[in-house]
């Protein structure tokens, strides 16, 4: 496999699609919004081995939540102006925001921030969230068709099932059902979901969500996981960075949950420290960095705002698309 280089996105000149902002610049523009959120809150919803703070927040995802809000507003606005030019009321159909990116840059983090922050605005509180882990295929159908070792990439996906929950979501039906998935038994729960009931805002999580979709010979055409979105994430950093981050991850449940007999990677806890790291560095490299080159990190010029992270795992830059 070619080794790719992730390139900063193009910021200079006026054919750049995207207009760049420093944190500090991007962080003004919140202007006098009031943060909705404390210290014991972001504790709850930060990731495992995840660093952020309240500057941060207020900083970064505090002013996105202000432009957020304003186009949400824009949406219902439209939805309104189209009832009375119709004569009668038309269904709620959510907002859906998308959130992409690597394994172990923060995907999960930043989209639970999100939630809180935009169910916090008086003109839509109620905010979902889903992850398309639910929507991985059981580990018996992936053992079946020899894809335990690509777990995430695109194939290990049910594509078609979570095209149609995504259909009916934007579609306003009532109490659409969503699988539910463990990352301590590394598998779909049998038997539970999650049900999404009209929400004003939804959002999506995954690694390969902003992925077009690549028809096989004879293939009908489809829709993209990305067509339902009005808006879409994507959390960047350098490769190197990303990998130091998921060793370090690696390491801490190696230390904690791993050491749980009923979990899936119980194995690994009784690893070496040395064996730990070159364990999580071969499953880094076999799976993971082969998934960001080839399906993930393609993806992000599609992104309508790309955030990207320096070494210390803080948003240093932000990358919105110019209208």
């Amino acid at each position: 496999m070619s080794q790719v280089v992730a390139q900063e996105p193009e910021e200079n000149g006026s054919l750049s699609p995207f207009r760049h902002f420093t944190a500090e610049e991007w962080g003004r523009l919140r202007q006098d919004t009031p943060l909705p959120l404390s210290a014991s809150e972001l504790e709850e919803l930060k990731g495992f081995g995840e660093r952020i703070s309240l500057d941060e927040v207020s900083e970064i995802f505090l002013p996105l939540s202000r432009l957020l809000n304003l186009y949400v507003g824009e949406m219902q606005e439209l939805y309104r102006v189209t009832s009375d030019f119709l004569g009668r009321v038309q269904d709620k159909v959510p907002y859906i925001i998308g959130v992409a990116g690597s394994v172990a840059v923060g995907k999960s983090t930043t989209a639970r921030i999100l939630r809180t922050l935009l169910a916090r605005w008086p003109n839509h509180p109620k905010v979902d969230l889903i992850t398309t882990d639910g929507f991985l295929y059981p580990n018996k159908v992936l053992e079946e068709r020899g894809l335990m070792q690509r777990k995430g990439f695109p194939e290990s996906f049910d594509i078609k099932r979570l095209i149609r929950f995504l259909s009916d979501v934007k579609g306003g039906v009532p109490h659409v059902e969503a699988p539910v998935y463990s990352h301590f038994t590394y598998d779909i729960l049998p038997g539970e979901t999650i049900s999404v009931d009209q929400p004003d805002i939804l959002i999506v999580e995954g690694l390969n969500v902003l992925q077009p979709w690549k028809p096989a010979e004879g293939d009908e055409p489809q829709p993209f996981v990305s067509d339902f979105f009005d808006f879409s994430i994507y959390l960047d950093a350098d490769e190197e960075a990303i990998r130091r981050w998921y060793i370090e991850r690696f390491l801490s449940l190696r230390r904690t949950s791993f050491k749980d007999p009923a979990a899936y990677f119980h194995r690994y806890s009784k690893l070496s420290e040395e064996e730990a790291i070159k364990t999580a560095d071969a499953i880094w490299t076999s799976i993971n960095l082969a998934n960001l080159h080839r399906n993930v990190l393609p993806t992000r010029q599609r992104a309508d705002l790309i955030l990207r992270k320096g070494d210390d795992h803080r948003i240093r830059d932000v990358y919105l698309r110019k209208l």
